[in-house]
């Protein structure tokens, strides 16, 4: 099956606000129009890097307003031709939400998802809820940005094995942003972004052997917020470090040029979402 990708144009992404605190809306206003041009290529080489590897990019356009929904891992969590579309926090993306749901909505339409709803409570999408297609389980951030009540809510919805994992720091405010399930089976993460009682869960879950704990710079970088398409991981330029540990383990890394999106916060995971992930077992269950 072919992979496929919803990315949103970047026409009218700029960085005019913060709500997290890697934007840098002073940065972004220096030069505003070679930042936009910036932009747009460093959009061009991510959708590039993707269509290189085989998947399909369907893109949508933004709205005017609202800069951040060139990040689409926000608007939904999609699995089995189901989409939960999000409920943001802040009232700077709430804008989004009546944009997103006509565009899942749309996709229903044209006959490439079955159901589509909206959560009722907290809950930015894949960026915190992101899908382990090995070990059948959602994993689910909380804390800055979703409410400890969607895990129930994702788990009834998907009928899917959900594992919480909380956040300890408003600088990695979703979970993509810190962690990152590889197709062979390992996660990339970043430690000091989950409490204790996360890293307790993960431990619980994944050998210690399939874990790859990022440095500090690579979590700066926002490299571990990384699209992977079977062996290869596409990434925010990475640190020689991770890129080495990544090939011995058999991937190809393709650093990319994001820059422009680094100052909202964001990067290559955030800037997409997977539309056609399947699961093959049914299992309503919140862990824990």
């Amino acid at each position: 099956m072919t992979a496929q990708f919803l990315m949103t144009d970047p026409t009218h992404y700029c960085v005019g606000y913060e709500i997290n605190p890697w934007m840098r809306p002073d940065a972004w206003g220096a030069d505003p129009a070679g930042n936009g041009r910036a932009a747009r290529a460093a959009w061009s080489g991510l959708k590039a890097a993707i269509e290189a590897e085989g998947a399909r990019v369907r893109v949508l356009g933004g709205l005017p307003g609202q800069p951040d929904m060139v990040f689409p891992a926000n608007a939904a969590i999609v699995l089995n031709r189901m989409a939960l579309v999000s409920r943001f926090r802040h009232a700077e993306r709430s804008g989004e939400e009546p944009g997103f749901l006509a565009s899942f909505q749309a996709l229903k339409a044209e006959g490439l998802l079955d159901h589509v709803a909206q959560i009722e409570v907290v809950q930015e999408g894949a960026g915190d809820c992101i899908w382990d297609a090995g070990r059948r389980l959602f994993w689910a951030g909380e804390g800055p940005r979703s409410s400890p009540d969607a895990a129930p809510i994702i788990a009834r919805y998907f009928g899917q094995e959900v594992v919480r994992l909380p956040l300890a720091s408003e600088r990695y405010y979703h979970l993509d942003t810190c962690f990152c399930p590889l197709p062979g089976g390992e996660i990339l993460y970043y430690p000091p972004a989950l409490t204790p009682e996360a890293l307790r869960r993960l431990h619980d879950r994944v050998p210690a052997a399939q874990l790859i704990e990022a440095a500090a710079g690579d979590a700066e970088g926002f490299s571990v917020n990384a699209v992977a398409i079977d062996r290869t991981i596409i990434m925010a330029r990475p640190t020689s470090r991770l890129k080495a540990a990544l090939s011995e383990r058999g991937y190809r890394v393709v650093g990319l040029d994001l820059a422009p999106f680094l100052l909202s916060g964001g990067g290559a995971f955030c800037m997409t979402l997977r539309l056609d992930l399947e699961s093959a077992k049914t299992l309503v269950s919140v862990n824990p």
